[in-house]
């Protein structure tokens, strides 16, 4: 019996196949992707995980922001009100400013006014004496003189006060 090659090759083939099955490395192989099947499902139930927590976070983060953005609206409309109050406020307190100082620059212009006729009476009264005096120093004599100026000064003076 001849045996070629192919025989030969057969036959290293069967008991390289035989030294593997006795050697358990099917088995090995088998165990091993087990192990990397085991090692990938739970990186995919981690990575499940990791991307419901982070839609969590997501969610909680955007309610945040909306309650951020509600309440920057809601400071936006108290110092909108507030600078209104303060606007009308100003606008109060400058109308009576310019009312009081109307009234206050009125009452001093009445005092001037006042003052002015009071002046020009003291000046008509001195007049009216030194124009009396000359007439009554034409007409009279001394001592009626004296006592006409006495009486007159005397009665101008009671009207004064």
């Amino acid at each position: 019996m001849h045996f070629d090659a192919t025989f030969y090759a057969f036959v290293g083939l069967v008991l390289f196949l035989a030294l593997i099955v006795y050697l358990k490395v099917p088995g090995i192989i088998a165990k091993s992707l087990d192990e990397r099947a085991d090692k990938i499902t739970a990186e995919l139930a981690e990575a499940k995980r990791l991307r419901e927590e982070a839609q969590h976070l997501l969610a909680e983060y955007q309610r945040k922001r909306k309650e951020a953005e509600a309440e920057a609206a809601g400071i936006v409309a108290a110092a909108e009100r507030e600078a209104t109050a303060l606007a009308a406020e100003a606008k109060q307190k400058t109308e009576e400013f310019i009312a009081r100082r109307n009234a206050l620059s009125e009452q001093k212009i009445k005092q001037a006014e006042t003052e002015a006729v009071n002046a020009v009476r003291s000046a008509a009264v001195d007049l009216a004496i030194a124009a009396a005096e000359k007439v009554l120093a034409k007409k009279a004599d001394e001592s009626v003189q004296q006592a006409l100026f006495k009486a007159s000064v005397g009665e101008v003076k009671s009207r004064l006060n």
